[in-house]
């Protein structure tokens, strides 16, 4: 049977789940490796996608929601790496004190924010994350970040098995060749979260009080 992709889901993995009340803004491996050109993992969507970003997170702080950032560091030994760095060795690029695994100067963090180090591809695996939203009373995350077949994928994925809305807006991910890009971000709006534009994350924003907590 012949059918378009949206008719072939219509009615099975087309719900929204909306926004909730207590959101946080997570920005995920937004770091110098994506953008800095001849670097091996240099990617010039990853670029448009931190640009894109600066106005979600300079509404975010004016409203005081929590904003959260990851990156990758291994140890120079490379043995917490696993098999993920065995699979992707280009990873050994990410060590305590290498320019290029640090989160890009456009999205500089404040004291105020928090840091998660990570060293597989969710946000959630193996570190403090969803325990930290948790006690922050968080209900919705923002996933901003990159690659979205890798990282953003697989913290959609496990945001949602823990329990968060999770809301990706588009023009803010990003990854190395459009073709993955728009997949993931198909299967993360069927199954895992809502995939929105930019502008409705932005008037969502808009109307909450701000967070003085």
């Amino acid at each position: 049977m012949n059918s378009s992709l949206t008719d072939n889901y219509k009615g099975v993995f087309d719900g929204r789940i909306g926004f909730g009340k207590r959101p946080a803004l997570l920005i995920v491996d937004f770091i110098n490796a994506y953008v800095t050109e001849g670097a091996p993992l240099f990617a010039p969507d990853v670029v448009t996608a931190v640009d894109e970003t600066i106005p979600l997170l300079s509404l975010a702080r004016a409203k005081q929601i929590p904003v959260l950032y990851t990156k990758v560091l291994y140890n120079k030994n490379f043995r917490d790496g696993g098999i993920f760095i065995q699979k992707v060795p280009v990873l050994k690029t990410m060590v305590e004190g290498e320019p290029l695994a640090e989160i890009v100067p456009q999205l500089t963090p404040v004291e105020s924010d928090i840091i998660i180090v990570k060293q597989y591809a969710s946000a959630f695996f193996g570190t403090s994350l969803a325990a930290t939203l948790t006690s922050l009373g968080v209900d919705t995350i923002l996933l901003t970040g990159c690659s979205t077949s890798g990282c953003i994928r697989a913290s959609a994925v496990d945001g949602m098995q823990y329990g968060f809305r999770v809301i990706v807006p588009h023009e803010c991910v990003a990854d190395r060749h459009a073709g993955p890009h728009e997949a993931n971000l198909f299967d993360i709006n069927s199954k895992y979260g809502d995939v929105v534009g930019k502008s409705e994350v932005m008037e969502y924003l808009g109307t909450l009080q701000v967070n003085s907590e």
